[in-house]
C-alpha cells in the first residue's frame, strides 16, 4: 500500500501503524506526487489534493498540527461506519488518532470529585460508541473502503480473545494484621454506628474462628490453576483516607505477596497519595521490588487516577513498561476505542513512547456500584463486550478486587459474574 500525504510526521505514522501494521499489513508513505502517480502499487490519497483514479480520504488538520487545540466534534458517516466529523471534516483516520491518544482528556474540565476524567462526558459516550471498539471499526472500515475502490482485498478475521483476569489488592484483609490501634479504632467505629454484626464478625476473625472476608487468595490461586494469565496490582502506600492496605512492613503481608508472586504477575498499584507526590510512586515500587526480589515493570492506578499526560510521564520515569489503567470507573467499555494493547502517544511531545497500554473493558465496581446493574444484566453487557473483542481483536481484560469475589456484603451473588467472564471462550 502506497499512501500519499503532503507531509509525513509522527502523528500520521502512529495512526497508520494502528490501521495497517496492527493487522499485519504493510504500507509506505510518499510526499512525491509524481512518484505516487507513476506507482503501480495499491494506492490511497490522504491529502486535500485531487488525484484522479485514486481512492481518497480528505484529512482533518489534527494529524498535521503539532499543538493540542480544541476541535468541534460531530458524528458523520464514512463508507459503512459512523465516525467523527472534526471541524466539519469526516475523517476516520483522524477519529482513530483522537480517541486512541485520549486527545479530549488533555486539559479537560470534565472531572469527578477525585479529579478523574468522567466517562459519561467522553465523546464515545456522547455518541453511544463507548461499548464498541471504534478505533478497530474505523480501521476495518478504511480497509473495506479500499477493497471497494482498489484492487486491495481485506479479509476480516474472527478472533479468539485471550481472557485475562486482573485483580487490584487495595485491602488484603478486612480485619487481620491491621495492628492493635486500627482494630481498636474499628471497634469504636462499629460501636458508635451500632453495627453489631460487624463487631461480632471482627471478633470472630481476630479470634481465628472465622475466615477474613477479604481473604480470597485461594480463589485467585484456583483461577490461575485453570490456565489463566492472572495479573495482580498491589497497593503498598502509607495509610491514608483512600489508601487502607495493611503495612508493607507486616511480615505476614510480605509473605502473602511472595506467595502470590509464585502464581501471578504482580505490578504496583500506586497509592492515591502518590498522585500528588511522585516520590511516593518511587518508594512504593521499591517496596514491592524488595519483597518479590525482581524488577517491577507493570502498573495500574489506585482509584484509576489517570491524569494525562502527567501520570504516564511519571510512570515512564519510574521505568514502568506496561500500564493497565485504561478504563473508566463510571461506565464500562473501551476508553481508548480498542481492546488491543498499544504504545502511548504523548501529545505534548508528539512522540510514541515506550509505555505500552493494556485497556480493560469493565471493572466490578462499575457494574455493581456505578451502573447498579443486576447480576444477569451485568452478564449480558459483559457478553456484548466479549463479542465486540471477538469481532475486532484484542484481549478480554477485566478488573476485580480480592474483596469483591466472595459474595460478601453488597457483593452477594456476584462471584457468578466473575465465573461467567472466565468461561466466555467456552460459549
Amino acid at each position: 500500500m502506497l499512501i500519499f500525504v503532503e507531509k509525513v510526521n509522527e502523528r500520521l505514522t502512529y495512526t497508520f501503524d494502528f490501521i495497517f501494521k496492527e493487522r499485519d499489513l504493510d504500507y509506505v508513505f510518499t510526499s512525491s506526487e509524481s512518484e505516487f502517480e507513476k506507482s503501480l502499487e495499491i494506492k490511497l490519497n490522504y491529502s486535500k489534493k485531487n488525484i484522479a483514479n485514486t481512492p481518497s480520504i480528505i484529512p482533518s488538520t489534527i494529524l498535521f498540527n503539532d499543538r493540542i487545540e480544541n476541535y468541534t466534534l460531530n458524528r458523520s458517516l464514512f463508507n459503512n461506519e459512523e465516525c467523527l466529523s472534526i471541524n466539519g471534516v469526516s475523517d476516520p483516520v483522524a477519529s482513530i488518532f483522537y480517541i486512541l491518544t485520549r486527545y479530549e482528556e488533555y486539559d479537560s474540565s470534565f472531572k469527578d470529585k477525585h479529579g478523574r476524567y468522567i466517562g459519561k462526558k467522553s465523546v464515545l459516550y456522547r455518541f453511544g460508541w463507548h461499548e464498541k471498539a471504534m478505533c478497530d471499526r474505523w480501521s476495518e472500515d478504511i480497509l473495506c473502503f479500499l477493497s471497494v475502490h482498489s484492487s486491495f482485498r481485506f479479509e476480516k478475521k474472527k478472533y479468539r480473545p485471550q481472557i485475562i483476569p486482573t485483580f487490584d489488592i487495595d485491602k488484603a484483609y478486612a480485619y487481620k494484621h491491621k495492628g492493635i490501634i486500627r482494630n481498636v479504632l474499628g471497634y469504636f467505629k462499629d460501636f458508635y454506628a451500632k453495627d453489631t454484626t460487624r463487631t461480632k464478625e471482627r471478633s470472630m476473625v481476630l479470634s481465628g474462628s472465622k475466615k477474613d472476608p477479604f481473604d480470597n487468595f485461594d480463589k485467585i490461586f484456583d483461577i490461575q490453576s485453570r490456565g489463566f494469565d492472572v495479573k495482580l496490582f498491589w497497593m503498598l502506600g502509607n495509610y491514608g483516607k483512600y489508601d487502607k492496605n495493611i503495612s508493607y512492613k507486616n511480615r505476614r503481608h510480605r509473605r502473602l505477596i511472595r506467595k502470590m508472586d509464585t502464581i501471578a504477575s504482580i505490578g504496583i498499584h500506586p497509592s492515591y497519595r502518590s498522585n500528588s507526590n511522585e516520590f511516593n510512586i518511587h518508594n512504593e515500587i521499591e517496596r514491592l521490588q524488595s519483597i518479590i526480589k525482581k524488577h517491577v515493570r507493570s502498573s495500574r492506578q489506585h482509584y484509576l487516577m489517570l491524569f494525562l499526560p502527567k501520570t504516564y510521564q511519571q510512570l515512564i520515569e519510574q521505568e514502568i513498561e506496561d500500564d493497565y489503567s485504561m478504563g473508566y470507573s463510571d461506565i464500562i467499555g473501551f476508553r481508548a476505542g480498542t481492546a488491543r494493547s498499544f504504545h502511548w502517544f504523548d501529545l505534548t511531545t508528539n512522540k510514541k513512547t515506550s509505555l505500552r497500554i493494556h485497556p480493560f473493558c469493565y471493572m466490578d465496581g462499575s457494574l455493581n456500584e456505578y451502573l447498579e446493574l443486576s447480576t444477569n444484566d451485568a452478564e449480558e453487557r459483559i457478553a456484548q463486550l466479549y463479542l465486540e473483542i471477538q469481532n475486532y481483536g484484542g484481549k478480554f481484560i477485566f478488573l476485580w478486587h480480592n474483596d469483591t469475589i466472595s459474595d460478601y456484603g453488597h457483593w452477594a451473588g456476584w462471584s457468578k459474574v466473575l465465573e461467567f467472564s472466565l468461561r466466555l471462550n467456552e460459549l
